[in-house]
This record gives structure tokens, sequence and C-alpha cells, in this order.
């Protein structure tokens, strides 16, 4: 699968939706990796998280939102 700077992501496995921030090579393999950042509320603070993945671990989500009025 093909990934681009901004497509939202999650693991197989399950996990946060993630934003896909940079595609590149993993400098001391030279294998394909995917970097991603993600926010999660810890202590009523969003916290930004990054981390770099395989792409094969990786498939493309969809992600929902309701809008409401205030």
């Amino acid at each position: 699968m093909t990934f681009k700077p901004g497509d939202v992501v999650q693991l197989k496995s399950g996990g946060p939706h993630m934003t896909v921030e940079q595609i590149g090579e993993a400098a001391m393999t030279g294998e394909s990796t995917v970097w991603c950042v993600w926010f999660e509320k810890v202590g009523g603070r969003q916290t930004r998280h990054e981390a770099t993945f395989r792409p094969t671990s990786l498939e493309i989500t969809s992600m929902s939102f309701e809008i409401t009025s205030i």
C-alpha cells in the first residue's frame, strides 16, 4: 500500500488514528518507513506523539466527525 502525507492511518492491530507526516527510508536499515503523529488526551491536555512504522503494519482508515453547534 502506498501512503502519502496527510493520510489518516491506524495500525492493523488497532490503536489511535494517526496522520502520516512523512515517508522515507530508515537511516540505519534503509527500509521503507512511515512517520506518523497523533494526539492523546493526558491529564486534560492534548499530548502530541510521534513514531515510525513499517508500511506493512499500517492501513488507511476513515474518520467520521459529527459537527455540533454551540
